[in-house]
């Protein structure tokens, strides 16, 4: 029970749930016990709910999922509230059961760690104005390791969560496409990935006339043996394309573990992931919001900035973590530019309609309305995205730093990084620029961008280039790599 501060992972928990090849456990059930009971506390008095409060808890497919959720709910239930288990569901409708007329939550944690490996799980948390405040949540931690914990035993009450949410998807698009079954006689393909993404195939696909015959591990199972289950994984996307063409179907979607991030495969054979699908949720979203700044994380391509003015839109390119960049979008609406999407190049998207919850279904069902419409035009997804200039080359290096005090040691690398970018012949230091150093390079110099920055929870240098032509990249990274020459304490 001391310092479960290492477990903060942002605004999420995120730690070892299994005794595996002799890694210690961090989350354990006690552990989940006590901040769950904390946050129960972080609620009443935040928010002095009224009569009794409520709590959902739901959990993805993991192995640990089941006991970690029981005692997250006992925590509720000790203090004082009416504990649902949601079972099986996912992260966006543990924060929509605080939506929903049939529930009206509180709140809400969801169990999941999302993408990692087995033997991980987490903790993410929901209140009425959304996911965690990072700072809050330390609080939460620091207040679990003084709360005294009261040991009880409670029942708690089922929910239907993951019906009510898919019957709350379905309407959605009928509403949107004007049809009962806008896809009849199509083909539409889902990867859950072994996560708890399966639903979407039967209680919203099918319902709406889909053919989802193909779909693939919609089963649960919290070994993930099939693939990582992470659509921003270029291996994973590959293949799942490359199913889409197998099978002749219309479109692909796949889910992460959780759903909170998604992304697509159209008939052709494209993937539609990281700026590629930023760029599809930009088209979309600017039909709807003329002119809007679309808030991405820093990562984003030089070729996406063109790509979203060209549509009429402004690209502000912040920092990376979900969370970060819906609270610089909701920043900026607040400051009076209008700032719709939120989206990471990891597949994380939110927008300004749906709460700024970072939903992966909800992503699906605006690009399902969009598909539903170019297929009665005889379009396809890559039409819309047609004029994205893809890199010729890409390269995302780590480099992890041997010294205790890496965020001190971190900055002083970026700031000489940057003295060194300015004065080299053909590179220029973008500015503004809110995470790292970036720098574009022209075409002697390789002809694209660099990123350097810190990681925002590890001891780890990361640097993303991207190049017009190829071998450009190369020629950025020999040049990086001269640099890094001189620091000791990097690997």
């Amino acid at each position: 029970m001391e310092n479960l501060l290492q477990l903060q992972n942002g605004s999420d928990i995120r730690g070892v749930a299994m005794d595996t090849e002799g890694q210690s456990i961090t989350l354990s059930e006690e552990a989940a016990y006590a901040i769950a009971y904390s946050f129960a506390q972080y609620i009443l008095s935040r928010y002095n709910p009224t009569p009794v409060p409520i709590a959902v808890v739901g959990c993805d497919s993991r192995l640990t999922g089941d006991r970690l959720k029981a005692v997250v709910l006992q925590a509720f239930a000790s203090a004082g509230f009416t504990a649902y288990d949601a079972s099986l569901t996912s992260t966006p409708a543990i924060f929509m059961s605080t939506i929903f007329d049939e529930i009206k939550a509180d709140c809400g944690i969801m169990i999941t760690a999302s993408h990692l490996p087995y033997d991980r799980n987490g903790m993410k948390f929901f209140t009425k104005d959304g996911g965690m405040d990072k700072q809050i949540l330390k609080n939460i931690l620091l207040n679990a390791e003084e709360l005294p914990i009261p040991q009880a035993t409670y029942e708690f009450k089922p929910v239907a969560l993951t019906d009510i949410y898919s019957r709350y998807l379905v309407e959605i698009i009928r509403e949107k496409t004007g049809r009962q079954e806008p896809f009849a006689g199509k083909k539409i393909i889902v990867d859950a990935g072994n996560g708890s993404g399966g639903f979407f195939a039967d209680n919203v696909l099918v319902p709406l006339g889909a053919d989802t015959t193909g779909s693939i591990f919609l089963e649960p199972d919290g070994y993930f043996p099939n693939h990582i289950p992470n659509p921003e994984n270029a291996a994973v996307m590959q293949e799942f394309s490359q199913r889409v063409v197998d099978e002749e179907a219309d479109l692909g979607i796949i889910f992460d573990t959780d759903v909170d991030r998604a992304a697509v495969a159209d008939k052709t054979g494209r993937a539609i992931s990281r700026n590629a699908l930023v760029a599809l949720m930009s088209a979309i979203v600017l039909a709807d919001y003329p002119g809007a700044c679309i808030v991405t994380d820093s990562v984003t391509s030089s070729s996406l900035t063109t790509f979203i003015e060209r549509l009429g839109g402004t690209h502000h390119r912040y920092k990376r973590g979900y969370k970060n960049v819906i609270d610089e979008a909701i920043r900026l609406n607040e400051l009076g530019t209008l700032s719709p999407l939120a989206i990471e190049t990891s597949g994380h998207c939110a927008l300004i309609e749906n709460h700024f919850l970072d939903d992966g279904a909800y992503m699906a069902v605006k690009i399902l309305i969009l598909f539903a419409q170019l297929a009665q035009e005889g379009k396809v997804l890559s039409d819309i995205i047609c004029d994205l200039k893809e890199p010729a080359e890409a390269l995302e290096l780590r480099l992890n730093i041997l010294c205790d005090d890496f965020k001190t040691y971190g900055s002083e690398m970026l700031g000489k990084f940057e003295s060194y970018a300015m004065s080299k012949m053909g590179w220029s230091v973008v500015s503004p620029n809110y995470e790292g150093v970036r720098i574009e390079a022209d075409g002697y110099n390789g002809g694209g961008w660099a990123l350097m920055r810190l990681s925002l929870h590890d001891p780890v240098i990361a640097i993303n280039i991207e190049s017009d032509r190829t071998g450009g990249a190369a020629i950025i990274k020999q040049e990086i790599v001269t640099f890094l020459k001189d620091f000791e304490h990097i690997q």
